[in-house]
């Protein structure tokens, strides 16, 4: 029996996305969607208020903000490694969820680096989601032959902080 790793076993990115919440449309609207494009290099799409709240004027099936899915890994390891950048590469333990996928926060576009502040855009902060499985795990979402991914296939907290480290070297703060 050889030692070789199972490559059915080793995690990789499935996606990134990230998203920008404006609460409205119009001019602002507008420019959060060229900021996601400027960060990302993917075109944006519209996201939609699901329900209707009045205290904060938003009616549903308006839009309220834009988000961007990268898929593409050499697009997603550039912009993984200026976002780590962005936040001194430390992230604590607690944005990664228990299906091993990592969420945070970047509170101003303009920490990325090569990017400077335009008056006529504004301040945009985004929400990052990065999604981390082991390859097969397509059979829980595609339509025929559906099937459920067994929990030793599943990656938990603490193999994706050990790859996350291992892959960007970024610090991981326990509690």
């Amino acid at each position: 029996m050889s030692d070789a790793i199972n490559p059915m076993a080793t995690p990789r990115i499935t996606k990134v996305s990230v998203n920008i919440g404006v609460g409205e449309g119009g001019d602002r609207l507008v420019n959060a969607e060229s900021v996601l494009e400027l960060v990302t290099g993917v075109k944006p799409q519209r996201t939609l208020g699901r329900i209707q709240n009045r205290d904060l004027k938003v009616r549903q099936g308006a839009p309220i903000g834009c988000k961007a899915t990268m898929r593409n890994p050499d697009t997603i390891k550039k912009f993984l490694t200026d976002a780590f950048w962005v936040r001194e590469n430390t992230i604590p333990a607690w944005n990664f969820d228990r299906e091993g996928n990592l969420s945070f926060g970047i509170r101003d576009y303009t920490d990325f680096p090569n990017q400077k502040y335009d008056p006529d855009i504004g301040i945009f902060g985004m929400d990052i989601t990065v999604v981390l499985e082991r390859p097969g795990h397509r059979v829980s979402r595609r339509r025929r032959a559906k099937a459920k991914v067994g929990m030793g296939h599943r990656l938990n907290p603490q193999e994706s902080q050990a790859w996350f480290s291992e892959n960007f070297g970024i610090e991981i703060m326990e509690e």
